[in-house]
């Protein structure tokens, strides 16, 4: 993003367009009013689309957001053209939601859980007016749900600053070149660091704390659904992990018993692929084995799981890989407990900890339940 530190630019923006992402290739542009059959849409501005668009495609209700530019007078505008500031458009996402699920005012409450809606300079760390807040309405009812969800907002006093977030009518939209869609499920990591250097969650962590997403109904995120898992170059891997991780989860290595994070853990939530993300097991099936490792009965997501044969010493084992991220876990012996018999002795490196009090900010709602 354009007013980014030098430091963090190269580390994030320049990788983008080093990566061979940078190229203007764009989506076919289509009518801002066009409607799937039984879905509405919404269109909201704030800052940064790819933040906008993966924290909205979680909701319930939620059918599709596209990534795009609102506002402007320019037809059919580049990246590079709404990002100079020059054509008065909105860095924006198009929501298509089922309106018998939630409904638009829901979307509005939703959205200002997601921004500063007092900032009148940019969002975050990007400033001017391409990426200001706003909220632009396709018909009179839109608007009035909207100034009615605002009005709510500035009802609980959140905020000392005046809420300066516009609504107005909406002129025209333009989907974002591809590669800004799903930007946050194909590159992960930069996604990740970029949203933390820019402060988003802090800030809205420190302004809403544990009702973040209380009253919305969320679905898993990403890496729950065995559809979009993010795949990375060695290179880009190595940069990500610790030597440790990369050696165990990428060059078949085996770390030290009774000297790692999660052997003797014993906080409930659920453990998923360092690599990707993928959900693997839960504490509720963690046990001591007294092997000095991590040790589960049984996966929580067996269709995650990948077993192989294993010769590669003088006894022949069963390897346990991730089917996403492909990355070595550990070995499985038949030596467990009861019921199962198993022991899915998995390497701590490979492993990353959620506990059950952060399943709802990672998108893995679907598993609370679990530990009611």
């Amino acid at each position: 993003m354009k007013q980014l530190s030098i430091l963090f630019s190269i580390l994030v923006f320049l990788s983008i367009s080093l990566s061979g992402c940078g190229q203007y290739s764009k989506i076919p542009s289509s009518s801002s009013q066009t409607k799937t059959k039984g879905l509405e849409s919404a269109y909201f501005a704030g800052g940064c689309f790819w933040c906008m668009e993966s924290s909205i495609e979680h909701l319930k209700g939620v059918n599709a957001v596209i990534s795009g530019y609102a506002g402007g007078k320019e037809k059919n505008p580049t990246y590079k053209q709404v990002s100079s500031g020059a054509t008065g458009h909105r860095e924006s996402v198009k929501v298509q939601f089922d309106p018998k699920v939630i409904s638009y005012e829901e979307l509005v409450d939703y959205y200002w859980r997601l921004i500063d809606p007092t900032d009148a300079e940019g969002s975050f760390c990007d400033k001017g007016k391409q990426y200001t807040s706003a909220i632009f309405y396709t018909n009179e009812k839109q608007k009035r749900d909207a100034e009615h969800s605002k009005s709510k907002l500035e009802a609980l006093g959140k905020f000392s600053k005046p809420i300066v977030t516009s609504i107005i009518a909406l002129n025209n939209f333009y989907p974002a070149e591809d590669y800004h869609q799903d930007y946050y499920l194909k590159h992960q990591y930069k996604y990740k660091y970029y949203r933390y250097a820019c402060g988003r969650d802090q800030f809205l962590e420190k302004t809403w704390g544990n009702n973040l997403y209380s009253n919305f109904n969320l679905k898993s995120q990403m890496n729950t659904n065995n559809e979009k898992y993010n795949q990375m170059g060695k290179e880009e891997l190595k940069k990500k992990l610790t030597p440790l991780q990369y050696k165990v989860t990428q060059e078949d290595g085996t770390e030290s018993p009774f000297n790692n994070e999660y052997w003797d853990n014993k906080k409930a939530g659920v453990y998923v692929d360092i690599v990707s993300g993928e959900v693997l097991f839960s504490s509720l099936d963690k046990f001591d084995s007294g092997t000095g490792w991590p040790s589960f009965s049984k996966p929580l997501k067996k269709e995650n799981i990948i077993e192989k044969e294993d010769n590669s010493l003088f006894s022949k084992r069963t390897e346990v890989r991730s089917k996403h991220g492909d990355s070595h876990l550990g070995h499985v012996f038949p030596d467990g407990p009861k019921p199962t018999g198993l022991r899915y002795c998995m390497n701590s490196a490979s492993l990353r900890f959620i506990p059950k009090e952060n399943l709802v900010k990672e998108g893995l709602a679907e598993f609370e339940k679990l530990f009611e």
